[in-house]
Formats: structure tokens, C-alpha cells, sequence
């Protein structure tokens, strides 16, 4: 009798959904001095800010760029403010001011919104490696091809599908039981060791089913369709006979293969040998991956992008002109 009595117990129990009320986000371990980390993310995270509303600033008041490719620009930048604001004001709270105690609903709002931004961020540099194909290799089809119409369904079907596939990763953890640990080794509420936790009263199979599926969808799917655009996009550039041209069509892809480069390697490193690397080297090449590139996206199109930089030096004439007038009157 005593042996059903407990049998019905375990059943009650597995069928009872655990959730803690909070879960403590460990960040870095055993390092000196990492607020002085923290304080560097603060400085990225403001320059990013900056940077990312300069370039919608400068879009929206310049006419010339109101054009297809400047759509995903803008939505790139507005994903960029977006992923470090998700992020970074919550990483120094939580570390800066000893605050690392985290709700239940709080963790997974977080986890949503970095991974839903995080997403775009890729999504977006395919959208812009598809309109530099069309480009390039199908020029007198472009605007056929690429136009305000179609650049606004990629962009809100992207949006659609990243929020998508997103909620199906959160939809997922809240099946799951919390019946020890509740430490999440991370700097913020990240999938894989979230879930991790829930593994001794759960399973956590289909939660680790998405855990790979996600990267494949999110990350590896569109860095293959951009590798293929470009392998594309070269064996274009040498049916080009004039030089010139070919090297201004070059000019067009630079800054478009620098982002993809500073946004895919390091975190496609990280996602590949995830087991052998440790925790705070993981931590501090997805935190960098986080922040760096919506910081220097803006600097490598005001930079790189030539009609970018002409409308950057129009839009400053025009408020240093401004600025000025009223001075001089008085």
C-alpha cells in the first residue's frame, strides 16, 4: 500500500510543472575586475546607439535613399539599437549593481527578445546579400525584382518568421520542470543552459531538438545563401570587361561582406565547438558577438558606402549651417 502511495506521489509529480519563482544568472566566474568589462560594454552599447540613430536619422531625411536596399539598411539599424537595448541595460544591471536574481516570466521575456532580435540580425544581412545579387548579376531586372513592395514583404515576412520560431523555442521551456539548479551559467537568460536545468525532471528532447534546429534556420542556412549569392556574384564581376565598373560593383558588396564577417564568425565559432570551449570565454565571444557588430555597422557604411557617406556630409552641412545662422544674427 505504502509503495502505491509513493508511485501516486511520483506520478503527481511528474505531471506538476515546476516553475521556480527566479533563476540567478551566474556571468563570469573567477575573474578579477570584470566590471571594468561591464563599464567597456556600457561605452559600446551608447556609440552603438548613436551610430544606428544617425543612420535611420540620415535615411529618413535624405530623399536619394529612398530606395529598396536602404529599407533593409533602415531595418538593420532599427534591429541593431533594438538587440543591444534588449541586452546590455539588463547585463549591467544585473552585474554592475549585484542584481542577478531574474523572475520566471522575466527570463524567458529576455531570452525572447535577444534571440527574437538576434534573428533579424541575421535575417537581415540575407535580405541585403539578396538585393546586392539582383543587382550585380541581374541589373535590368532590378527594379522589377527589388522594388519598395517586394523589400517590405522580405523584411515583414522576416520579422514574422523569426518571432515565429522564437516563440516556438519559449513555447517549449514552459513545459519544462525546475526541480534543481536554477543557476544559469550565462550572462543572460540563454536557451541552452536554461533548458539544461530542467533536464533531471523533464524532457528536454524536443527543447534540444530546436537547440540545433534554431542555428541551422537562423544562422547556417542564410550564411550558405550568402556564400552562394557571392560565389554568384564573382563569376558576374568577371564577365564585366571594363575595369572600372567591375571595381565600383565591387565597391557596392564591401561593406555588405565586412558585416557578414564580423556578425557570423565569431558566433559560428562559438556554436561549433561550444562543448570544448569554456564557459567564460563563451560568454565573453557571444557577449562581444552581441554588441560589436551594431556598433560597427554604422561606422563601415558611413565608411564604405559612398552615396551613404555623400548624404551623411548633406545632412551635417545642413545642421552645422543651421547651427551657425542663428550665432552669427546674434
Amino acid at each position: 500500500m505504502t509503495t502505491l502511495t509513493s508511485d501516486l506521489s511520483l506520478t503527481e509529480n511528474i505531471t506538476t510543472i515546476i516553475r521556480p519563482p527566479y533563476f540567478y544568472i551566474s556571468g563570469f566566474t573567477g575573474i578579477p575586475h570584470m566590471k571594468y568589462y561591464y563599464v567597456f560594454l556600457s561605452l559600446v552599447y551608447i556609440i552603438s546607439l548613436m551610430g544606428n540613430t544617425f543612420i535611420m536619422i540620415v535615411i529618413y531625411v535624405d530623399q536619394s535613399l529612398h530606395s529598396p536596399k536602404y529599407i533593409a539598411v533602415l531595418n538593420l539599424a532599427f534591429t541593431d539599437i533594438c538587440e543591444t537595448t534588449a541586452l546590455v541595460p539588463k547585463v549591467l544591471d544585473m552585474f554592475l549593481f549585484g542584481r542577478q536574481f531574474i523572475s520566471y516570466d522575466q527570463c524567458l521575456t529576455n531570452l525572447f527578445f535577444v534571440f527574437v532580435f538576434l534573428t533579424m540580425q541575421s535575417f537581415n544581412l540575407t535580405i541585403l546579400s539578396y538585393d546586392r545579387l539582383v543587382a550585380i548579376c541581374c541589373p535590368l531586372r532590378y527594379h522589377m525584382l527589388v522594388s519598395h513592395r517586394s523589400m517590405f514583404q522580405l523584411t515583414g515576412a522576416a520579422w514574422a518568421f523569426a518571432v515565429f520560431i522564437i516563440l516556438i523555442l519559449v513555447g517549449f521551456i514552459t513545459r519544462l520542470s525546475f526541480c534543481g539548479s536554477v543557476v544559469i551559467n550565462s550572462y543572460f537568460c540563454d536557451h541552452y543552459p536554461l533548458f539544461s536545468l530542467a533536464a533531471p525532471c523533464s524532457d528536454v528532447l524536443p527543447n534540444d531538438v530546436m537547440s540545433y534546429l534554431d542555428p541551422v534556420v537562423v544562422l547556417y542556412i542564410p550564411m550558405v545563401f550568402i556564400i552562394a549569392s557571392y560565389v554568384c556574384i564573382i563569376h558576374a564581376l568577371f564577365t564585366i570587361t571594363l575595369p572600372k565598373d567591375r571595381i565600383r560593383a565591387m565597391k557596392t558588396c564591401t561593406s555588405h561582406l565586412i558585416l557578414v564577417a564580423i556578425f557570423y564568425l565569431p558566433i559560428n565559432i562559438t556554436y561549433i565547438f561550444s562543448s570544448f570551449i569554456p564557459t567564460n570565454i563563451r560568454i565573453i565571444n557571444l557577449s562581444l558577438t552581441s554588441v560589436l557588430p551594431p556598433m560597427l555597422n554604422p561606422i563601415i557604411y558611413v565608411l564604405k558606402t559612398e552615396e551613404f557617406k555623400e548624404s551623411s556630409k548633406r545632412l551635417l552641412k545642413r545642421v552645422a549651417q543651421r547651427t551657425v545662422g542663428p550665432v552669427k544674427s546674434t
